[in-house]
């Protein structure tokens, strides 16, 4: 097997690991989220501080500001993606989430100053359109669950720029392990001073799953990224969108309407242009000879 088709075959088991996060963090409506949050990054805290420790890794890199904001803003996309689960059908809060790619073209272009060519503004424009069909804009309070979601996009991305910079100072191991140690600390006195509910033998089941599911999806994509280049296999991530919506079907019987099924195929649509536009190689093909 080409080391591309490896990467594929681990994002694409990254992604489903993921939509089993989303499933299991929907199965207990009734755990508060700094609860689900704690479970989450705690069983992340042993997986990648036992995979540290193997590969003798720093555990907390050169650079621990910035490893703390990459980590606030990772917090605070996770509170809100968590938040619109429990709204809004899994396979919308999912959809929403998915917008993070073409925040980062932003947020790069604005902090970064990396340069962004019309394929991404197209790609940016298209996605927009989507999620405006998954948003459903109302105007009135059931309007906030998607807007949160989105916002759980908006800080996704903020994360990711804040890990583009921190390849410079630590490995992805360290950067995961420190945002999940980060994590639980921090849901530590929201949990204990908000409505803590002791988990029942089936609420812990699923609240285990959360945390084992994430930290599997975490270890597969890292991997995925080191057989074959983000370039080539990002797109791939889309599919979590699908394996959401087969779980969201069966599980819930959530069938998405036209209008969430219209702006999912926009924000997939915007991801390919966006895949093309980081494919040099496509472009080149695509460009008329003289």
């Amino acid at each position: 097997m080409r080391q591309e088709s490896k990467g594929i075959v681990f994002i694409l088991l990254s992604s489903f690991f993921f939509a089993v996060m989303a499933a299991a963090v929907k199965a207990v409506p009734h755990i508060p989220i700094a609860e689900k949050i704690f479970f989450r990054n705690l069983v992340g805290v042993l997986v990648m501080g036992a995979m540290i420790i193997k590969n003798k890794q720093s555990f907390i890199g050169s650079n621990i500001k910035l490893l703390t904001l990459r980590s606030l803003f990772g917090l605070l996309g996770v509170v809100a993606y968590f938040y619109a689960i429990s709204k809004l059908p899994l396979s919308d809060a999912v959809l929403l989430n998915k917008m993070s790619p073409f925040f980062v073209i932003l947020l790069s272009l604005l902090f970064l100053k990396e340069k962004v060519n019309k394929f991404q503004i197209y790609a940016m424009i298209i996605a927009i359109i989507g999620a405006g069909f998954v948003i459903k804009p109302q105007f009135d309070y059931t309007i906030i669950p998607a807007l949160i979601g989105l916002f759980s996009a908006v800080f996704a991305a903020s994360a990711y720029v804040a890990v583009r910079q921190l390849r410079h100072y630590a490995a992805p191991e360290t950067i995961v392990f420190y945002f999940c140690l980060f994590s639980t600390v921090v849901s530590i006195p929201f949990m204990v001073a908000g409505h803590y509910i002791a988990p029942t033998g089936r609420d812990l089941i699923f609240l285990v799953l959360i945390g084992l599911s994430a930290a599997v999806a975490q270890i597969l994509m890292t991997t995925g990224y080191r057989f074959a280049p983000a370039s080539q296999i990002a797109i791939y991530g889309y599919t979590n969108i699908i394996f959401s919506t087969v779980l969201g079907i069966i599980l819930w019987s959530e069938f998405p309407d036209l209008l969430s099924i219209t702006g999912g195929i926009l924000i997939i649509i915007g991801g390919f242009i966006n895949y093309i536009a980081n494919n040099p190689k496509y472009l080149k093909e695509s460009t008329p000879k003289k």
